[in-house]
């Protein structure tokens, strides 16, 4: 992913309107990422437990794409385990959580959202190269290629995103 920076992604909400957007928390860290690393910026807002925010190139579009996210904290059961729905980690006691956006336009004013199941923290990609590592240890081994896994979990992202 290419570096982004705090107008970019203010201006890539497709789910909120311009108000909305220019007072949402972004990052101060931007200029330390290792974009390189990620294939979407995807972050927790530390004021408001229940709201999450992703952006991602999408080069189908030519554009950036930021959705807001809201979720429910977790329960947090003593042997459940979940899978993202994007990346395909598991991870125990509440490390994936039912993502919902709003959807963009007349649809989303009317209170029509979509959702999937994330990971809870926004860090599908680093888990995919091994430089975070769920609760329980390593993902488990696939015979993908890394590029393949990215490709799908990239795939299941703007599958997602169309739906919003």
């Amino acid at each position: 992913m290419r570096s982004l920076t705090e107008q970019d992604i203010r201006g890539s909400f497709v789910n909120c309107s311009k108000g909305e957007a220019k007072r949402l928390f972004v990052p101060h860290d931007l200029g330390e990422r290792t974009w390189d690393e990620l294939d979407f910026l995807g972050w927790r807002d530390p004021g408001a437990p229940d709201r999450g925010y992703l952006v991602t190139e999408r080069a189908d579009r030519g554009r950036l794409v930021g959705v807001a996210l809201r979720f429910q904290s977790a329960r947090r059961g003593f042997l459940q385990r979940s899978m993202c729905s994007l990346c395909l980690t598991t991870h125990p006691r509440g490390g994936v959580s039912l993502m919902t956006a709003r959807r963009a336009g007349t649809a989303g004013r009317e209170g029509n959202s979509v959702g999937a199941y994330m990971c809870t923290d926004l860090a599908c990609s680093l888990y995919l190269r091994g430089k975070k590592v769920p609760e329980t240890g390593p993902r488990f081994e696939e015979t993908l290629t890394l590029e393949e896994q990215i490709a799908r979990t990239l795939s299941n992202l703007h599958a997602f995103l169309d739906k919003v």
